[in-house]
């Protein structure tokens, strides 16, 4: 069984993407509104490709179908995790998602979407969205309704090496100049709140208040529980970033050799800077692997920094 597949990622052009896609990480995607890149995605509305090796050239979601010993035959009917890049040139809108429940019922069998940010670079000062004041629905109701945006959308302070949980209904957003890495849910449902006015093609882009306030959490998490901070993690260790019913997510920062069993039905492994190898496949920033069922240790050497996730 092949124990490590390289994925080409699927690239998303956006309002307020940027270029750091391709000058920082090498990508060849063209164009300056690069928001996105997934990579590791089954999902239909982008995939991944295998580069190389018996499964070259095949999507993910082929692989889950034809391959599930490859994932440690794990049940599902589809591929549960969608690993990101995401480079905010400008404010992303602010938003929020729901979960499973809802999403089976109102986005015909969609999954919900829980995801998580680790903070990659961002500049002095820098701030996200995550949650919201209003103390009871009725407040968030008419906050709302009446655009009092200003007085509802609650802002936090960030810096490179801080990790943030963005549960289902959550409010939040990515703020210009932020380079993050998110792990989420294999879903594509967002729900639009405010999005500051902007024009796309001449038109105001689709909100969802109404779905929107169905979702909003109430009230919102403490603004202490909402970012934590691994810019001192030890290196050459495996450091659990978060634990949850849908993923578990691990940094790994590598300066010489870092040894590790693995029991995982399969792991996902994004580069984040450096270079080095896993198990003697060299790696450089950029790169995006899954570590399939079959490998039961991890050998990694090098000078780089990592993202792993599991089911």
């Amino acid at each position: 069984m092949e124990q490590i597949l390289r994925l080409t990622p699927y690239f998303s052009h956006t309002i307020w993407g940027g270029s750091r896609l391709r000058s920082e990480f090498g990508y060849a995607e063209p164009g300056d509104d690069i928001g996105e890149c997934w990579g590791i995605s089954a999902h239909p509305s982008g995939e991944s490709t295998v580069t190389g090796g018996p499964y070259d050239g095949c999507r993910l979601s082929e692989l889950w179908r034809d391959h599930r010993e490859l994932f440690g035959n794990l049940p599902g009917d589809r591929f549960p995790l969608l690993v990101k890049l995401i480079d905010a040139k400008d404010d992303l809108s602010i938003q929020v998602h729901p979960d499973d429940a809802y999403a089976a019922k109102y986005e015909n069998g969609s999954l919900g979407k829980t995801e998580c940010w680790y903070v990659l670079d961002c500049p002095e000062g820098a701030t996200l969205v995550a949650g919201h004041n209003a103390r009871t629905r009725e407040e968030l109701r008419g906050m709302i309704r009446e655009g009092r945006w200003t007085q509802l959308i609650r802002e936090v302070p960030v810096h490179k090496g801080d990790f943030i949980q963005i549960d289902p209904g959550t409010v939040h957003a990515i703020k210009g100049g932020i380079l993050l890495l998110e792990t989420q849910q294999s879903s594509d449902i967002t729900y639009r709140l405010y999005d500051y006015d902007r024009l796309q093609n001449g038109k105001p882009r689709e909100l969802h208040l109404d779905k929107s306030i169905d979702v909003i959490s109430v009230p919102a998490k403490p603004v202490e529980e909402s970012v934590v901070s691994f810019a001192d993690a030890p290196e050459n260790r495996l450091i659990r970033l978060q634990e949850c019913r849908y993923y578990k997510v691990s940094l790994a920062r590598v300066n010489g050799t870092l040894t590790a069993p693995l029991n995982n039905p399969f792991t996902n492994f994004s580069v984040v800077s450096g270079t080095g190898s896993v198990n003697g496949l060299p790696v450089r920033k950029g790169d995006h692997l899954i570590l399939t069922h079959a490998l039961t240790h991890l050998t990694l050497e090098g000078h780089f920094e990592a993202i792993l996730s599991n089911p």
